[in-house]
């Protein structure tokens, strides 16, 4: 009953706007490629995104839209002073109908698997609300790819019923030959735009 509720009470609020699409980057050489994520959904959906730490050094902040807000680890506290003062991360969360993370490290993995929360990203993960939906798109040397570690964790975000946008074979950026390569921008944004249009038309056709 709660469950076919929040289902009603989603489609409501997102029936008259663009759907939400929080968009992350964590460390990995395939964040040069979030400013060319972020133009691809900014004409389908509202846009923000949030960029670990460790993605700086790889992303072009010029490359993003100029529309789309972009969050920082130091900018989770930062405009916090007293109690009752909005937290970043969760803010972000009630905000987001979807989040997509891409790249998603080897690390952020892990931390995601473990249900650590150690910066901003991570945070928002702890506190995400697993009936909105939740994409990862891995870019992983090969060797850490086939790592077993690697399939554990994979199965643990499987079970949280996060979808998975899988690694493709190409020359990586280490030089080697194998999977692990991000899919493309593209094919992200339209596994992304698929599934929200097909949820919401089986919500439509449930009420109807």
């Amino acid at each position: 009953m709660e469950s076919g509720k929040r289902d009603r009470d989603m489609e409501v609020q997102t029936t008259h706007r663009k759907p939400r699409v929080l968009l992350a980057a964590s460390g990995s050489v395939a964040a040069i490629k979030f400013g060319n994520l972020c133009h691809c959904f900014r004409e389908w959906a509202e846009v923000k995104a949030v960029v670990s730490k460790s993605s700086l050094p790889f992303l072009d902040r010029l490359s993003l839209p100029r529309e789309v807000a972009l969050y920082t680890d130091e900018h989770e506290w930062s405009s916090w002073n007293k109690i009752g003062d909005p937290v970043l991360h969760i803010e972000l969360r009630r905000w987001a109908d979807v989040l997509a993370i891409a790249p998603l490290s080897a690390n952020t993995l892990g931390k995601i698997a473990g249900g650590l929360c150690d910066n901003l990203l991570t945070c928002i993960i702890r506190a995400w609300d697993y009936s909105k939906p939740l994409f990862v798109a891995p870019a992983i040397n090969t060797l850490m790819w086939n790592n077993p570690f690697t399939e554990r964790h994979l199965l643990t975000l499987d079970e949280l019923g996060v979808t998975l946008v899988p690694p493709i074979n190409k020359r990586l950026a280490c030089g080697d030959y194998g999977n692990g390569a991000m899919a493309e921008p593209s094919l992200i944004y339209s596994t992304v735009r698929l599934f929200w249009e097909s949820q919401a038309h089986q919500q439509s056709a449930g009420t109807s």
